[in-house]
């Protein structure tokens, strides 16, 4: 058999027609750029949706795996050893966060984040009832899942958790459906896949003020906006809001798997008692993957790649303008390249992809291309990459 008929045969697929083709095979990927077996290269204009925020094998990363490699890797489930890694990037990350986000819980992925903070949020107030909003995506296991804000995705998986009810984002008057049932709300301050929508600075802090008033524990996924990928290092920054639990991942550990999710001593202490181990994991934390994300991080700060975030923004705007492209929907680099309907976006996108573009849609926004580059990305290769949008877009007859 030849490598797409074992791809094909061996490797589970989400979907019958995996999104970039099963005959793309990558064979070495380095900063911004993807090479294929055949030596074709290929710009990433995804960051295997908002991951790979340092780039791809960024050399401080590689060589803080390596260096942690010569010493340990896996010592022991999640918790139960003092491990000089996790302790060390937790008080690098918490010195960065409000005072309130002091207590790390780390995990291996998104959902798992989403999942644990759920259960807290539970397990603090005693209650039962989960808000969350349409076209919210939180992620595919069953508590992630509950919270998904799309039926289409989830119809095929009940019963899934009972006492969630949904809510219109952006809607003021859908908050007093909050109350003292709530255990928790939990929101994207950018609504990633519904196609880049922000909440309203107004709507947030009403939020954050009935959350305080009834008791509710405020969970802000920042899963594909953090790490400086929207223009600070957190979304929430510029609400002037800050959440009692932050859901963070993806662009956390430079392309290793790594997420947390982030609270208060006092919120995360509940999860030692009735029952003791009230959330537990084998490979949350990881050495190795906890040392990417250091290295990470310190890229991120040195390298001033929020700011960097703002300028590739700017970039995109002034440079792709086509009578094609309804509307650009853009916060820092996590940009959504609306057009006026979905055969149209998914032709932009196959001709993108053929002449060495990577880019895809959006779960719950058909219409628009998603444009999440690499914040290392330069001004030349990004200016090249649109200049290749545009001119698939001049050969598209309507």
């Amino acid at each position: 058999m030849n490598q797409r008929e074992l791809f094909l045969r061996h490797v589970a697929q989400t979907s019958e027609i995996p999104m970039l083709g099963e005959d793309l095979n990558i064979a070495i990927a380095k900063g911004v750029k993807l090479t294929d077996v055949n030596g074709k290269i290929y710009t990433d204009l995804i960051s295997g949706i908002s991951v790979s925020n340092v780039g791809h094998c960024h050399p401080k990363v590689l060589e803080a795996i390596h260096h942690q490699s010569q010493k340990f890797m896996h010592l022991m489930v999640y918790g139960e050893f003092n491990q000089s890694p996790q302790v060390n990037y937790a008080k690098k990350l918490t010195d960065l966060l409000p005072q309130k986000l002091n207590s790390i819980y780390y995990t291996t992925s998104g959902s798992e984040a989403v999942e644990g903070a759920l259960k807290l949020a539970k397990r603090s107030t005693g209650r039962t009832e989960l808000i969350c909003f349409k076209q919210a995506y939180h992620g595919s296991t069953h508590g992630a899942l509950s919270v998904m804000g799309d039926e289409y995705f989830k119809t095929s998986f009940r019963p899934l958790l009972p006492d969630v009810r949904i809510l219109e984002f952006n809607d003021l008057k859908a908050l007093e459906l909050i109350s003292k049932k709530t255990a928790a709300v939990i929101i994207e301050p950018i609504q990633g896949e519904a196609g880049v929508i922000k909440a309203n600075r107004d709507y947030i802090k009403n939020l954050r003020k009935i959350c305080d008033d009834l008791g509710v524990i405020l969970i802000f996924d920042e899963i594909q906006t953090g790490f400086g990928r929207t223009g600070n290092l957190f979304v929430f920054e510029g609400f002037d809001v800050v959440p009692d639990i932050l859901l963070i991942s993806k662009g956390m550990g430079g392309g290793l798997p790594i997420g947390a999710f982030v609270a208060s001593t006092d919120l995360m202490s509940n999860l030692t008692k009735n029952p003791i181990l009230g959330h537990i994991n084998t490979f949350g934390g990881n050495a190795l993957c906890v040392a990417a994300a250091n290295a990470c991080l310190e890229i991120i700060i040195s390298e001033n790649l929020c700011s960097r975030a703002k300028q590739i923004e700017n970039i995109i705007t002034t440079k792709l303008k086509h009578p094609l492209i309804k509307e650009i929907r853009i916060h820092g680099a996590l940009g959504a390249i609306d057009f006026y309907n979905e055969v149209l976006n998914m032709r932009v996108i196959k001709s993108c992809i053929e002449k060495g573009i990577i880019c895809d849609w959006f779960l719950f926004c058909p219409t628009a291309m998603r444009i999440a580059p690499p914040l290392i990305i330069t001004d030349s290769e990004l200016i090249e990459a649109l200049t290749t949008i545009i001119e698939v877009l001049n050969t598209i007859e309507i």
